[in-house]
């Protein structure tokens, strides 16, 4: 049984998401936790250190995520009618990342999926902060969902590394189930920089190797460019539909994603993009 968290604020960019986990786990048994968090545009301290019923504003903020949230519910189950799928609502009085953190622990979540804005030009993406905070705040993968991406079986899957951390098979395991369940085939790109391959790098890269050996997958080297120009190249090449990177500190990953302006990111994003932490 897949437990999966949704984090939604009614919006349509958060209802493409929930359609494009329903469509892509139709198949498994799941629990699906619809998340909405709630607080009120101003609110002082004292707010926050009581009951906010108190003040006469708690009540119907509450009650209309309540609402909102039962509305969802049922919007899924006309829209899907698919019986390996419960769902659950939990409305918070919280900020959202301190409640996704809590929600993971609580309910041992496998997958957070969410609803991400898709590319304002040629060359820029804009994430909404809070899918790159969850990316750093979880030690869960996390799934974000272009706006308006249009569901498509993930048969072409790619995954850049610097074959600097050592995976294992839990950190796989997601990707070895779509790569089976769809017939997908696994892209594994590395870019040449100027230092020398080491012999950590060559033993992880035999490892990954092995850990694919029951799925379709190929091993790409390619010459020396940045990663965001690599990514758009390759996904020119070979029809991507799913990107795939592990959150690993001190790599690639975080110097793509966790600078001063986490908000723009240096390429074109059109596909769902799965970030698995590597202590998980």
């Amino acid at each position: 049984m897949k437990r999966i968290l949704l984090p939604t604020d009614f919006s349509e960019n958060a209802w493409n998401a929930i359609e494009f986990t329903c469509r892509l786990l139709s198949e498994d048994k799941c629990e699906l936790y619809l998340l909405n968090t709630y607080t009120p545009v101003i609110y002082h301290l004292e707010y926050v250190l009581v009951n906010p019923a108190q003040f006469g504003m708690g009540d119907p903020i509450r009650e209309n995520s309540e609402r909102c949230l039962e509305n969802l519910r049922q919007r899924i189950k006309d829209t899907f009618d698919n019986p390996k799928h419960k769902i659950e609502c939990i409305s918070a009085f919280n900020t959202l990342i301190p409640e996704i953190r809590e929600v993971v622990e609580q309910k041992d979540i496998d997958l957070i999926v969410m609803g991400t804005k898709g590319a304002t030009g040629a060359k820029e993406v804009l994430f909404g902060s809070n899918t790159v905070h969850v990316f750093k705040a979880v030690d869960r993968p996390v799934m974000a969902v272009p706006d308006n991406y249009s569901y498509e079986q993930p048969k072409e899957i790619l995954l850049p590394t610097d074959y600097r951390v050592n995976l294992k098979r839990d950190h796989i395991r997601l990707l070895m189930h779509w790569a089976s369940y769809f017939n997908a085939r696994m892209h594994v790109m590395h870019v040449y920089d100027e230092n020398e391959f080491t012999q950590i790098q060559q033993k992880n890269k035999d490892q990954l190797h092995n850990l694919l050996a029951e799925v379709p997958h190929m091993f790409h080297d390619l010459e020396e460019q940045s990663i965001p120009e690599a990514i758009t190249n390759f996904q020119l090449k070979w029809k991507v539909n799913l990107l795939v990177m592990i959150n690993n500190k001190h790599s690639f990953f975080e110097n793509l994603f966790f600078r001063p302006t986490i908000n723009q990111i240096g390429f074109h994003l059109n596909v769902p993009f799965l970030v698995i932490p590597s202590g998980k």
